[in-house]
Parts: structure tokens; C-alpha cells; sequence
């Protein structure tokens, strides 16, 4: 009977333990922000480190291809298997030639496409259309081969009297026929995600980089809505038929497919880019590989920000068909990524075909 009670009082005390134990452990305050546990879902993965094909980076940044040696660049690029890189910040003028001869005195003309950019802060000067047209044909004689149009001037670029230029303001319709009479794209950045506007709650996916990132959240009207904002750049879209038009980020609608295939169905010279919205289409595998196959010949691959590790993620999204991987900003995205497995015919198209036709680049300079 001792026996039996002095078990059953180690039990008790085992027990009083335990609860203790994990008594402690609910008192313990995890954030939300650093509450990210490794998946223990054993499925197959292949990572890729490489695209399948060759391909153009038709969204990327470098603004001091004007100087300096090229060689680490290239040696990144051909380590992920890009055969070019479209350079969205050439800026024009003198800057623009400076890019263009560095990179053909070094041997790389083949590597790199010159996108200009105009500038929309002195639009209140009598001749502003005329001198922008004349900028954009000198820039086009130098081997620039698109115009590409920031965000900045959708939304914070202002006139003289201290008012936002929207995108379709009359005074650049000149600009966009010009781009159309030269047969080079435009590729324009309109807004943010739209979350960025909404209330910063419990409601909002993009909680998290609001919180960690506050100066991108916007009040419903800062600077305008994000309705208002969109429907300029649709607007100049519809109004310049004979201009080729590449809306960056999907046009911010890879989170709503069907309405992005209404507006590319409204739209015949509107073409998307994925830069830094591939977690969107990562999480809906199914419907985004539908999309793809229904308008492959209108999307191209975009990056944005220049990082060569962050690119697998990419590749993997498009290339496989693989299940619940990590995206590599968890602020950007806390959800996993699923892979499309797009048929290789859609990935040449994707991955360098649709570029190459935009920007009139030879077929031949992509070796499979």
C-alpha cells in the first residue's frame, strides 16, 4: 500500500511538473513577426538554381552600367542562365549613351537593352511635349529600346502649383505616339499593392510589411486612391492602340486573374510582367497555370530588384511542379509557393520569345 502511494504521489508530482512546464511555455510571447517554423511536410523538391531556358530579364535596375568593368556582372547573369538584362534606368541624354558605349566597348551589346526615362516634373514649360519627343528619338538613335515610366510619376511628381500629374495628363499623349511611331514598348509602374491603401489591421494581408515597412502604407486618398490611379494608366492604354504597353507587377491584379484577363481582353495592347508579385502566383498554382496557357504570349518574365539567389524561386515557380516552398521575403508573403509546371513550349515564350519580339532582339542569340 506504501508502495502504491509513493507511486502515486511521483505520478502527481510528474504530472504538477509537466503542467509547469508547460505552463511556462504558454506564458512565453512569440511575436507574429518572428513566428516562422520550418515545415515538417516531407513532399519532393527540386530547387533550381538555373532556368531551363535561356532568358530576358524584361524589369531590372542598373544604374551604373555607364562604368566600370561588366565582367561580375555577366559572370552573375550566366550563372542563372540570363542572356539579357533590360536596364529599366538608363535615364536618357548623356547618361543613357554613356550605358550604351561601355557596354559595347567591353563586348556585351547583346547583353543589355536601354530602357529611357523622361521627366515629368517641368511639364509646365510651353514646349515640354516637343523637347520629350525630341529626347525620346535621341535616345531611340542612341540604342535605347523602351521608355519605362516610375511610379513616382503616377503619384508624387508634381506642377507648378503643387498638384499630382496623373499619368494620362493630355500633355504626354505625345509621348505615347511617339513610342508607338518608334515601335518601342512602354513599360509603366502605376501604384503599389493595393492593401497599402486599406486600413493597417488584423484585415489586411499585408499586415506584416506595413508594419515592418510603415512608409509604404497610404491613407485612402495619399495621393489619390489606388482606383484612380489604376484607371489613368488603363486609360492611356486604350488611348494609345497603336503603342505597345507593359504594365509592371501584373498591374497589380496577379491577386485577381479573372479580372486581370478581363482588362487584357479590353485592352490587345497591354502586356504584364511578374516582377515581384510571383508569390501572388505561387499560391494559386492551378489558376495561374491556366492563365498562363491562355495568354502566353503576353507575359514576361520580370524581376525588379537585383538579387541572382532570389531568382530560383522564380524558376521553381514556373519550371516545377512542386509543393509548399518557402518565398524568400516572409513580410513580402508569410504563405508557401507551389509550382506552375508550365509546358516548355509556354516557358521559351515566357522566358525570352515575347521579349525578344518587343524589344527586336534575334532569336538566334539564345541558344538552347
Amino acid at each position: 500500500m506504501i508502495r502504491n502511494l509513493v507511486l502515486s504521489l511521483g505520478s502527481l508530482l510528474i504530472c504538477m511538473l509537466a503542467f509547469a512546464q508547460r505552463q511556462e511555455a504558454l506564458d512565453i510571447k512569440i511575436d507574429f513577426e518572428s513566428y516562422d517554423p520550418p515545415s515538417t511536410l516531407v513532399v519532393p523538391e527540386h530547387p533550381k538554381t538555373y532556368s531551363k531556358f535561356p532568358f530576358v530579364d524584361i524589369h531590372n535596375h542598373q544604374w551604373r552600367l555607364g562604368e566600370g568593368d561588366l565582367s561580375q556582372l555577366i559572370a552573375e547573369m550566366d550563372s542563372l542562365n540570363m542572356q539579357v538584362l533590360v536596364n529599366l534606368s538608363g535615364r536618357g541624354g548623356a547618361a543613357l549613351k554613356a550605358m550604351v558605349d561601355n557596354v559595347k566597348a567591353q563586348g556585351y551589346e547583346d547583353r543589355f537593352v536601354m530602357f529611357t526615362n523622361i521627366n515629368l516634373q517641368s511639364i509646365d514649360e510651353p514646349d515640354w511635349s516637343t523637347e520629350t519627343v525630341k529626347q525620346i528619338e535621341y535616345d531611340v538613335s542612341n540604342g535605347a529600346r523602351g521608355l519605362k515610366i516610375y511610379k513616382s510619376q503616377g503619384m508624387d511628381n508634381k506642377d507648378k502649383a503643387g498638384n499630382r500629374i496623373p499619368i494620362d495628363d493630355p500633355r504626354i499623349d505625345p509621348v505615347w505616339a511617339k513610342c508607338g511611331e518608334l515601335g518601342i514598348p512602354v513599360l509603366i509602374h502605376s501604384a503599389d499593392p493595393r492593401p497599402f491603401w486599406q486600413p493597417h489591421d488584423s484585415l489586411n494581408e499585408r499586415w506584416l510589411e506595413l508594419k515592418l515597412r510603415p512608409g509604404r502604407k497610404r491613407e485612402a486618398n495619399d495621393p489619390a486612391s489606388w482606383e484612380q490611379i489604376i484607371a489613368e494608366q488603363h486609360h492611356i492604354f486604350k488611348k494609345n492602340p497603336g503603342t505597345t504597353f507593359i504594365a509592371a507587377h501584373f498591374g497589380w491584379f496577379a491577386n485577381d486573374l479573372s479580372k486581370l484577363s478581363s482588362l487584357l481582353e479590353e485592352i490587345p495592347n497591354m502586356h504584364i510582367e511578374f516582377g515581384a508579385v510571383i508569390a501572388e502566383l505561387g499560391r494559386q498554382p492551378r489558376a495561374a497555370a491556366k492563365f498562363f496557357e491562355k495568354y502566353q504570349d503576353r507575359i514576361l518574365f520580370g524581376k525588379d530588384a537585383y538579387n541572382p539567389e532570389e531568382y530560383y524561386t522564380y524558376f521553381r515557380v514556373l519550371e516545377t511542379e512542386d509543393e509548399y516552398f518557402p518565398y524568400y521575403k516572409r513580410y513580402h508573403a508569410f504563405w508557401r509557393m507551389y509550382g506552375l509546371g508550365l509546358s516548355d513550349d509556354i516557358l521559351k515564350k515566357i522566358y525570352y520569345k515575347n521579349a525578344a519580339k518587343l524589344l527586336k532582339l534575334e532569336l538566334d542569340q539564345f541558344p538552347q
